[in-house]
């Protein structure tokens, strides 16, 4: 069933005609792909709270509306009960891995056990790890460039925004060099975890990616327990709060979730920063002549184009959002990217601004399910643009990439092909 629902979502002349089925928003139209932020403005000045019958939820398209949600909490990342995901854990019904990775990920989970979760894995996960990290990161990203320099061109995102993210969380978890180019297949696989919509070969490489990791993962983590490193999986192994620790099936599931989460929005981020430059001449070159911007302008990158258009939560009880009443069990899509171009939150927010002050953008979310990977994914595209301007400051590319994701939850170019020309 999944399988049909991707690949009748793939075509084009199909879903021009989805219109009057879904409503006010039809996020599957090759002109939302290039410019959805033209459909936000739509939304946020006609319909702010918009019912979209085709997808049976709420869309929220101002800046405080998806903030409030992001931190009220009546509104949960427990989506158990909603249709897309009992059809997704039914067609999964005979895989235990993926079963636990549904029950026991941090983005299905909500209340206490979320609490149990993150606190013990955020003891792991530490800022020193996070930095400690920079120094490897740098020697990859130039080792990556380096491998890039001799060729008349290069895709940007299958060369570097997809194997850094992968290398790093790799580097982070203590898994072996060779054994990298499983993890960027296996990634590729679980996207449907992110969005069960987005690609073609329905529920399948999901469930056997999922299958895969495990089996590698159990046999690691039975070292580690043998002979901890300074890793962070034997990190997490050794967390402990109040007598708690991470079970075998916790361990899993949030090595699986680095993985994919951690892979996808940090490649997008990557792509969409250079797209951006690329569109944006003057503020390329005050980056290039000032790379001591760098922190600001990942921030400014992240709102300007979001590697993550939308999330959800599932309402607890029935409340009232700009003046729409909202059933308990309802869905509510939240529109970060929408948010983060809000002329009510964000001055001139059309324009690309890389010293933009006060950029409390939603990109990494807000409140208990704030991105626990968000200081890693600035780190690898502080060092990815840094490494890239001072080697290569006049590369060459397309203002607009030949295709973006064809994904309603995350935004990205497909392929970026870059011409390097040397400093």
């Amino acid at each position: 069933m999944l399988r049909l629902i991707q690949n009748v979502l793939a075509k084009e002349g199909f879903t021009s005609r989805l219109g009057p089925v879904l409503g006010p928003f039809n996020p599957f139209l090759a002109s939302h792909r290039r410019d959805p932020h033209a459909t936000w403005q739509r939304l946020r000045e006609q319909s702010p709270v918009a019912w979209c019958r085709g997808f049976g939820a709420w869309l929220l398209t101002r800046y405080d509306d998806c903030d409030r949600v992001l931190r009220d909490g009546n509104f949960t990342t427990d989506r158990n009960q909603t249709a897309l995901v009992r059809m997704i854990r039914y067609l999964g019904r005979n895989n235990a891995d993926f079963l636990a990775l549904l029950d026991g990920n941090l983005l299905m989970i909500d209340g206490a056990d979320h609490r149990r979760l993150r606190g013990l894995v955020s003891q792991a996960f530490t800022p020193r790890r996070v930095a400690k990290l920079r120094p490897r990161v740098e020697a990859m990203v130039d080792e990556l460039l380096d491998e890039a320099a001799d060729e008349d061109e290069i895709d940007l995102v299958a060369r570097i925004a997809h194997r850094v993210p992968v290398g790093v969380i790799g580097e982070l978890l203590g898994v072996p060099l060779d054994d990298r180019d499983k993890f960027l297949h296996w990634s590729t696989g679980m996207i449907g975890l992110l969005d069960p919509l987005q690609g073609s070969g329905g529920a399948a490489p999901m469930m056997d990616a999922i299958r895969s990791l495990n089996d590698y993962f159990r046999p690691l983590l039975a070292e580690r327990r043998a002979a901890p490193r300074d890793d962070l999986l034997s990190a997490m192994i050794a967390a402990e709060d109040e007598g708690q620790t991470l079970d075998e099936a916790d361990l899993l599931a949030l090595a699986s979730l680095l993985l994919v989460a951690g892979h996808e929005t940090t490649s997008n981020l990557i792509g969409n920063a250079v797209v951006a430059l690329l569109q944006h001449p003057g503020e390329r070159k005050r980056l290039t002549d000032d790379l001591a911007l760098l922190p600001s302008a990942i921030d400014e990158f992240l709102r300007f184009d979001s590697p993550i258009i939308l999330t959800d939560r599932a309402v607890i009880e029935e409340c009232e959002i700009g003046g729409r009443r909202i059933k308990a069990g309802q869905l509510v899509m939240i529109g970060l990217a929408a948010a983060n171009r809000d002329p009510a939150r964000f001055e001139d927010p059309h324009r690309l601004d890389l010293g933009r002050a006060d950029n409390r953008h939603l990109a990494f979310g807000h409140g208990n399910h704030f991105c626990l990977g968000s200081q890693l994914a600035r780190l690898e595209a502080e060092v990815v643009l840094g490494a890239l301007l001072r080697r290569f400051p006049d590369f060459e590319g397309p203002s607009e990439p030949p295709d973006w994701h064809r994904s309603m939850l995350l935004r990205g170019p497909v392929a970026l092909p870059l011409r390097l020309v040397p400093n």
